[in-house]
């Protein structure tokens, strides 16, 4: 299986995302964790990205606040799939946000939500898996426990209706 990479801008990132490496951690994915600045270490960021491929990296998941052009800056570098992070911080993460999706053409980084690493190591996951069939498997049965959750709580609600 290949690795993910997950690269901070800054290591006062990591409890905003921590869900990433969570949800990397429960589908079996192998990763990597480096704190990487797209300003204060622009020559790593680039050596790193150009090397990804050939380090055996599937996909690479970049947070950062602020300017955030830590996932701009990769995706310059490689043809991996990079998938941003914008972190809350300065103007409540609208900066980071707006700096993550606006990416020029031909220059793709996949965005989601604010402090949205859960979602980004899914993300992940999916991309991973159109060559893994048994990633694609616990994704799927992942489905399933989402779907038979919420049918619980659909179920809860009703029993409270009725003794309304």
């Amino acid at each position: 299986m290949k690795k993910a990479a997950v690269l901070m801008g800054s290591d006062s990132d990591f409890d905003k995302i921590k869900g990433c490496f969570e949800k990397l951690n429960a589908f079996g994915v192998p990763y990597e964790a480096h704190v990487i600045s797209a300003h204060r270490t622009p020559e790593r960021a680039a050596e790193f990205a150009k090397g990804a491929r050939e380090h055996g990296f599937g996909v690479i998941i970049c947070a950062a606040g602020m300017a955030a052009h830590l996932a701009g800056v990769i995706a310059a570098y490689t043809t991996l799939p990079v998938i941003g992070i914008p972190v809350t911080g300065t103007l409540e993460g609208l900066d980071a946000m707006l700096s993550t999706i606006m990416m020029p053409p031909g220059i793709p980084v996949a965005t989601v939500a604010l402090n949205g690493g859960a979602n980004a190591a899914i993300l992940a996951c999916e991309i991973l898996s159109l060559s893994d069939d048994k990633l694609a498997e616990r994704l799927a049965a992942e489905r399933v426990k989402m779907k038979e959750s919420v049918d619980k709580k659909d179920e809860a609600l009703k029993a409270r209706l009725k003794e309304i």
